[in-house]
């Protein structure tokens, strides 16, 4: 049996991290959202591309989110219209402070490829609200599995959030990716937690 190499040299201009995948087989009880909590889940019909990286950026900026940002305005537009796509913002005074992407490409699944929220919104409550419209979205539409991708790059908390939620971990991987900042797609001071190198 060949031993798995403790450490792996990640190159220059590149990003790494632990991803895990978090999958929930059964619909659970939707947990109590705070009184008064302002704003409402919105759906995103019709979102430009320009407006959603702007909302994409604003959310992810601070976890280093790549994908999109490496897309081309045609490639992101066609996942925008996907029949297969369906997109939801948090909004808040008239202004989205959330975002939720939902994928129903895969037969009888759905992947959460976005979700996430302004560094405003959280601790809110406003996360329950969203995973709740997510979780109930996903099942009404008739899946057996919803699943999703969470890294040591995200927030702190979200492991324990998409716990507390209802998924159970099933796999984890190694992440690398192409490092925006030094692609002029987000700014250098962007996550200072990780650090750039060129």
């Amino acid at each position: 049996m060949t031993e798995t190499p403790r450490f792996t040299a990640i190159g220059p201009g590149k990003i790494a991290a632990i991803a895990t995948t978090l999958e929930m087989r059964d619909k659970p009880d939707a947990r109590p959202e705070p009184d008064g909590l302002a704003g409402c889940v919105v759906p995103l019909d019709g979102i430009t591309a320009g407006e959603y990286l702007d909302l994409y950026r604003r959310v992810g900026a601070d976890h280093l989110w790549v994908t999109r940002l490496f897309m081309t305005q045609g490639e992101l537009e066609d996942v925008l219209r996907a029949p297969t796509t369906r997109l939801y913002g948090e909004e808040v005074e008239g202004r989205l402070e959330g975002i939720l992407e939902l994928d129903f490409s895969e037969r009888d699944a759905c992947e959460i490829k976005y979700f996430g929220l302004t560094a405003a919104r959280q601790g809110t409550g406003a996360a329950r609200r969203l995973m709740n419209h997510a979780i109930q979205t996903a099942f009404d539409a008739g899946v057996s599995r919803l699943w999703l991708h969470t890294n040591t790059m995200d927030h702190h908390r979200a492991l324990a959030f998409y716990a507390r939620s209802g998924f159970t971990p099933v796999r984890q991987e190694v992440e690398i990716n192409d490092d925006p900042r030094l692609a002029g797609l987000l700014p250098r001071d962007a996550a200072p937690h990780v650090p750039i190198f060129e």
